[in-house]
């Protein structure tokens, strides 16, 4: 595993942070320990694959080994094939604790040949309530795809195979609170909701058709490790340009695309939900 540091001190946004920043080629084995399912999650190929499993009795999950204080964070997936209705593969970044943050890609299971929904959210300071859902453009059980989050000072994108599907900016100068002092662990877990993944709950899991499997490959993280209080980031290479990237043009021409042909749900146009009025980051991003 190729692994480079070098020390810097950084002022991004009135963020000041001196941070150990680390282009981590994957092994699962020295990324990630697994934490639930007894047994039922896998790391194989000498740390190159990493597979969870769901039956009747539990799920599974993993977790990083290191934390993070911004990064840009890669996994490929392939998700639980045919008929996987009731399940969630759920995979984000988040803190501890009662005021935690928190990155989500949720995938929710559909009976065969009904497409997964992609379920994305953002909470700062323990509060959630900005779900995002879409279709894919792509069967994500046929082949590995890759799902990435671009977490930096000035904003938080999601990512499908390169296509920006989502941003949420920082808008702390209008008060709205923004993820960027409490370092994230990743995690991963394959689960049952059937009481409400698929049509609200009305299709239930079908566990003839048990286990379940989702399978993981090429993590990647270009991040900001936090350590001993502290981090450290090098803004002198090129690999580290995500720090303080954010959409071109081309990327927000895309991120439309994809939100106008395959956004199934928008927090910010719920009207019958938000009848107070909407979240203020709604009318600002």
């Amino acid at each position: 595993m190729y692994f480079r540091t070098i020390k810097t001190v950084l002022l991004i946004s009135g963020v000041v942070f001196t941070l150990l920043v680390s282009a981590l080629a994957g092994n699962f084995n020295q990324d990630f320990d697994i934490t639930w399912g007894d047994g039922r999650a896998k790391i194989l190929g000498n740390g190159q694959l990493l597979t969870l499993s769901l039956d009747k009795t539990s799920g599974s999950g993993f977790k990083s080994k290191k934390q993070y204080l911004f990064g840009k964070i890669d996994m490929q997936l392939k998700l639980v094939p045919g008929n996987s209705a009731g399940t969630v593969t759920a995979y984000y970044l988040s803190s501890l604790g009662s005021t935690h943050d928190e990155i989500d890609f949720e995938f929710l299971g559909n009976l065969s040949g009904d497409p997964y929904i992609l379920h994305t959210n953002v909470f700062t300071q323990g509060k959630g309530n900005r779900e995002q859902q879409f279709y894919l453009w792509f069967d994500p059980t046929k082949d590995f795809h890759t799902y990435s989050i671009l977490w930096n000072p000035r904003s938080i994108i999601f990512y499908v195979d390169g296509t920006p599907i989502r941003e949420f900016k920082n808008l702390e100068s209008n008060g709205i609170p923004f993820p960027k002092s409490q370092p994230m662990w990743i995690y991963s877990s394959l689960w049952d909701a059937e009481e409400w993944a698929t049509r609200g709950g009305l299709v239930k899991t079908d566990w003839s058709q048990a286990p379940f499997t989702a399978s993981y490959q090429n993590f990647n993280a270009q991040a900001c490790i936090w350590a001993s209080n502290s981090s450290s980031c090098s803004a002198n290479s090129s690999k580290n340009s995500w720090l303080t990237q954010s959409l071109d043009s081309s990327g927000q021409a895309r991120i439309k695309w994809v939100q106008k042909n395959y956004m199934i749900y928008n927090y910010c146009t719920d009207a019958k939900r938000f009848q107070q009025g909407f979240p203020p980051e709604c009318s600002l991003a």
